[in-house]
């Protein structure tokens, strides 16, 4: 028999992504000599960043920020704007910056190990808190200013009583009590079930995945009736990458900012939604890992043990909040009954959305007063 000799197929060239947990540099404008990026590991042995802005001051009140999912300290940091670190700078605190292990400025995202929020809240941020501890002392005040996730699972941390002794705690857009709109829980739902078996993650820049590939329906999806042309904005503030969730006010981004989304907030996991439909569901941060001994510090609900907190709670929101809605004033309304010695503040920020929270060109008049005044009452 005689064979036809074919030639081999030549493979497309694999798409470059980072697989070494190298954390990518920080956007801002600060004197380099100022800032001290600090290398510094989880207790599981997860790589994370750690940053301290150096003020000069060995007695000023430090401030650690938490970022939200998919985004990283840079939310802290925008040079386009007066932003959270200038305002904390000017007024005599010393920021901290922790990017844990869902920030884009690391690979875990899309390359890395999967994880839960059970992971964060019982190494991430117990540790960070610990670092600075042992940096500032115990005589100094230490405050934490934390966005979606980030507090999310810091009230999951503060429950289980891993970070004791804090001076205030400032929480945006969600806390120990999250609720969905109802088509968003139910995207949530479908996304995990029925793109389990093809995708990992979702990515947010559309440049970096081209016209035909697996996402592309993702984008014409988020497409759909939106206003501006940009694939990025459309699927993080027409859809919250998939969901149908608002992320923010489309006109209190400047221009630079929302160039800059891509950069912002990176690709999300749907390996973690099963965790996040779960604590959905529950109304409440709950455990992930029930018959796991080694997440036995964490209590199984948040809210059951919210008892343990010891510290006081400003819980703060936009009123157009499009992916937590009325989450902060639930909360207010749940621990006013069920743990009324509390001391719990909920603010509204009228016209606001969710990231626009500290991404706005006008945060630092409309909202980051009410985070100082929060601060100075307590410092």
């Amino acid at each position: 028999m005689i064979f036809k000799a074919t030639k081999p197929t030549t493979r497309p060239a694999l798409r470059k992504v980072r697989t070494t947990p190298t954390l990518r540099p920080l956007h801002h404008r600060l004197d380099p000599q100022r800032v001290e990026e600090i290398p510094f590991h989880a207790p599981d042995g997860v790589r994370l960043g750690l940053t301290r802005i150096d003020t000069g001051e060995r007695d000023r009140p430090a401030v650690l920020l938490l970022h939200g999912h998919t985004a990283s300290a840079d939310m802290f940091l925008l040079p386009e704007i007066r932003n959270l670190v200038d305002v904390l700078l000017d007024d005599g605190y010393e920021p901290w910056l922790l990017d844990w292990r869902g920030s884009c400025r690391l690979p875990y995202n899309a390359t890395g190990q999967k994880y839960t929020y059970d992971d964060v809240a019982l190494h991430d941020i117990p540790a960070a808190v610990s670092h600075i501890r042992s940096r500032i002392g115990d005589d100094r005040p230490l405050f934490a200013v934390a966005h979606c996730i980030g507090a999310l699972t810091l009230s999951m941390s503060m429950a289980a009583g891993l970070v004791p002794g804090l001076a205030g705690v400032v929480a945006q857009g969600v806390f120990l009590t999250p609720k969905l709109a109802g088509r968003t829980s139910l995207r949530m739902s479908l996304a995990s079930e029925l793109l389990k078996s093809r995708l990992d993650h979702i990515p947010v820049d559309f440049r970096t995945v081209g016209l035909r590939s697996k996402y592309t329906p993702l984008f014409a999806l988020a497409s759909r009736k939106a206003d501006c042309p940009d694939p990025t904005c459309q699927i993080l503030h027409h859809s919250a990458w998939g969901t149908g969730a608002s992320l923010f006010v489309h006109e209190h981004l400047t221009e630079t900012t929302h160039n800059r989304l891509a950069e912002l907030l990176g690709p999300a996991p749907l390996w973690i939604l099963p965790h996040l439909r779960r604590i959905e569901l529950a109304r409440t941060v709950v455990r992930w890992h029930d018959t796991d001994h080694r997440y036995a510090a964490l209590p199984a609900n948040a809210l059951d043990a919210a008892g343990r907190i010891d510290t006081p709670l400003l819980l703060l929101t936009g009123s157009d909040n499009g992916l937590w809605l009325d989450s902060q004033q639930l909360c207010r309304d749940v621990l006013a009954r069920r743990h009324p010695h509390l001391d719990v503040t909920c603010t509204e920020i009228p016209g606001y959305g969710h990231l626009d929270t500290f991404l706005g060109r006008g945060a630092a008049l409309d909202v980051f007063g009410h985070i100082l005044d929060f601060l100075a009452e307590r410092r």
